[in-house]
């Protein structure tokens, strides 16, 4: 077999030179396009979903919040584990599922289930959607350093959340930039119980006179 194959390469020289050169073109073709990682990523398809609880321990985040969006969230099509967290003022669950699943069909499944959940948590609470990203796509980290005196944490961490944060996600590829560290600007408000008591002053307006002025 391999003799008839070398006596017919002979007798069609041209016919070989041509499939030589289409054959180098496209493995050239698909060396250029193949993309390649540094780090191959092998986590599994995850969806995070992160709620915001402020100023509530970890036990209350675990029972208004993080137990009822795992629950709801063992529904989900296609999961394989659901895995809750409960911290100091926020709460994250981790919904994995099975292997070959779409990311996006799965975000998309998440956020359905996500909109039945909300009637079983508190009315502030409002719970969203980690970013699409893993954490092998972690390619760059950058700090913010005073040298001058002229800024402290808080100042810092503003010009981080305000100014470089936003350009840097219109950057092709970045799926997001995450804040660590500094001070996160709030705003506090104490109240003197007597001198609520003197002017007969409930909280229910205090919470509507500050949700004025917010809005």
């Amino acid at each position: 077999m391999i003799r008839s194959l070398i006596e017919i390469s002979i007798k069609n020289r041209f016919l070989v030179l041509i499939a030589t050169l289409l054959i180098t073109f496209a493995g050239f073709q698909a060396m250029k396009n193949t993309p390649l990682d540094a780090i191959p990523d092998l986590s599994d398809v995850q969806v995070i979903v992160f709620t915001d609880f402020e100023g509530q321990a970890p036990q209350v985040v675990e029972d208004q919040v993080t137990y009822p969006l795992t629950t709801a969230m063992l529904s989900v099509p296609n999961t394989k584990v659901v895995r809750g967290y409960s911290f100091f003022g926020f709460s994250m669950v981790y919904v994995i599922f099975e292997d070959g699943t779409d990311m996006y069909w799965a975000r998309t499944r998440v956020l359905e289930y996500l909109n039945y959940a909300a009637d079983r948590l508190p009315a502030s609470v409002s719970p969203k959607l980690g970013p699409d990203a893993t954490g092998v796509g972690w390619v760059y980290e950058y700090a913010l350093v005073e040298k001058t005196g002229q800024h402290d944490l808080a100042e810092l961490r503003s010009i981080q959340d305000w100014y470089l944060r936003y350009p840097l996600q219109t950057v092709e590829g970045v799926s997001e930039v995450a804040s660590i560290g500094g001070y996160v600007k709030q705003y506090q408000i104490e109240l003197n119980p007597d001198a609520l008591l003197a002017y007969n002053i409930p909280l229910s307006k205090i919470k509507h006179a500050i949700h004025s002025q917010a809005c």
